[in-house]
Parts: C-alpha cells; sequence; structure tokens
C-alpha cells in the first residue's frame, strides 16, 4: 500500500537547518576520534542518520540527484547501492591497511605512530593558546577513517535496501 503523504513545512525546514550541523558534528568526531575511542564509528552513524533524514523527508530520488548519481542499474550493486557498497569496500581496505602497515614496519598491528609538526604559522594572538600552533598527525586516524567508511557504506547500503523496497 503506497500513500501520497508529503512531509510538512516544519519537518522539511527542520531537515535542512539539523543536517547540516549533524554533518559537521561528525566530522568534528572524526577528526578528534584518534584521540578517544569510537571517533570514526560514532561520526559514521551521525552522517547516516543526516542520509536517513534527507531520505525520509525527501525521499530516495533527491539524495541519488544530490549526489549526481545515475539511476539505479539491475541487481543490488546497481546505482546509489552500489555506491555505497563500493565504498563500504574501500573503507574495509583502509582500515585493514592502517594495521598492516605498523606491522610491515616492525610493530605490532594496529600500533599508533604520532607526529607533532609545530611552530606553525599562527595569528600572533593566539599562540599564548596551549596547543595552538601545533598539529598532530596520528596514524590511528588512517584506521578511524577506514572505519567511518565502513559504518557509512554499510549502514547507507541497508538503508538503501529496504527504502527500494
Amino acid at each position: 500500500m503506497t500513500t501520497d503523504r508529503q512531509p510538512t513545512v516544519i519537518a522539511r525546514t527542520v531537515t535542512r537547518v539539523v543536517v547540516p550541523f549533524i554533518l559537521l558534528t561528525a566530522l568534528a568526531l572524526l577528526f578528534q576520534g584518534h584521540n578517544l575511542p569510537g571517533g570514526g564509528f560514532i561520526a559514521g552513524v551521525l552522517t547516516c542518520t543526516a542520509f536517513a533524514l534527507v531520505y525520509i523527508i525527501y525521499g530516495r530520488e533527491s539524495l541519488r540527484t544530490l549526489l549526481g548519481i545515475a539511476a539505479d542499474g539491475p541487481g543490488v550493486l546497481g546505482g546509489i547501492t552500489g555506491l555505497y557498497a563500493r565504498l563500504f569496500a574501500v573503507g574495509l581496505l583502509v582500515a585493514a591497511t592502517g594495521g598492516v602497515v605498523s606491522m610491515a614496519l616492525g610493530y605490532p598491528f594496529l600500533t599508533q605512530a604520532v607526529l607533532y609538526l609545530s611552530d606553525l604559522p599562527v595569528v600572533h594572538a593566539l599562540t599564548a593558546v596551549p596547543g595552538v600552533g601545533t598539529l598532530e598527525l596520528a596514524s590511528a586516524f588512517v584506521f578511524d577513517l577506514g572505519v567511518y567508511a565502513v559504518v557509512v557504506g554499510g549502514l547507507l547500503s541497508v538503508l538503501s535496501v529496504v527504502g527500494r523496497e
């Protein structure tokens, strides 16, 4: 049974306002995730929440158009669902590579290395703030990025297949 119910103006407006904030929060969690547990996972879940809101309020076709993806092809891996499945696979490859690289360098699997770049050009008024002027690059970010892609690809694949039914 299908209905032609349209979302209310309030639902459409709230979605338009809230989705950018959800995505911004997801990015913030992703970039600080190497310092706290679960950064890539929770960022992926929040990203999927934003896409789910767009799916529910505006429909599957509007998200497909927004992302610039062709109409669904034959089979499960065609169109937007195929994109999500490929994102899942790439994320799994990136996460595994992040762990294997440390083994290739003679360390245990997923050993984290941190590189601090200091004396970066920063506005002089901000240099008194602790931590400003130093950039921390952690190898755990590669793993978090892979986990993020796996979560986004996996959850959006499920959402897309279920939404097609």
